[in-house]
C-alpha cells in the first residue's frame, strides 16, 4: 500500500536521526513545504566541532538529566540544525512542516513558532510541558504520530 505522506517524511526523518552522534538520543528533523523537503537536521555538534561519539557526553558527566539545561551540551538539536540549515541557504520554511522523531523541546519550539511553520509532526515524547503549551497557544497543529494506521491532533 502507497503511504501517505505522513508516513513517507516520518520514515525519512528516521533515517535522517541515524546521521546522530549524540550518545543519548538520536533525533532528525525534516522541514516540508507543498510536499517538498526544504532542509534536514540530526542532533550533533556544530560544524568543525568534535562530537560527542568522540569526547563524551558532558550531560552524562554533569548528570543532567533529560529536557533541563539544554546549554549545556556541545549538540544543537535536530529542529535547530534544519531551521538553520535552511536559513544558511536562503529558503524560506514559512507555512511548512517539520516532521520531528521526538516531541520538540521548548527552545526548538519557539524557534519553529518564529521560523514561521505552521505544522508539527512526531512520534515520540520528550520531558517538556512548555514545549506543548507554547505550540498550543500558537496555533500550531501538532500530531502526534503514532503508527501508520493512527494518529492523534493535539
Amino acid at each position: 500500500m502507497r503511504p501517505s505522506w505522513d508516513e513517507y517524511f516520518m520514515e525519512i526523518v528516521e533515517l535522517i536521526k541515524e546521521r546522530s552522534t549524540c550518545l543519548r538520543r538520536k533525533v532528525g528533523a525534516v522541514i516540508v513545504k507543498d510536499k517538498r523537503i526544504l532542509a534536514t537536521g540530526y542532533n550533533g555538534a556544530p560544524t568543525n566541532c568534535r562530537h560527542c561519539s568522540e569526547v563524551g557526553c558532558l550531560r552524562d558527566k554533569l548528570n543532567v538529566p533529560s529536557g533541563q539545561r539544554h546549554e549545556l551540551c556541545r549538540g544543537s538539536h535536530a529542529e535547530q540544525n534544519a531551521i538553520v540549515q535552511a536559513a544558511k541557504h536562503g529558503i524560506s520554511i514559512d507555512g511548512g512542516t517539520i516532521y520531528v522523531t521526538d516531541q520538540p523541546c521548548v527552545i526548538c519550539t519557539k524557534m519553529i513558532i518564529n521560523a514561521g511553520i505552521k505544522r508539527v509532526v512526531f512520534r515520540g515524547d520528550y520531558p517538556d510541558k512548555l514545549s506543548m503549551e507554547l505550540l498550543n497557544e500558537a496555533q500550531l497543529e501538532v500530531v502526534r504520530y503514532q503508527t501508520k494506521q493512527n494518529m492523534n491532533i493535539l
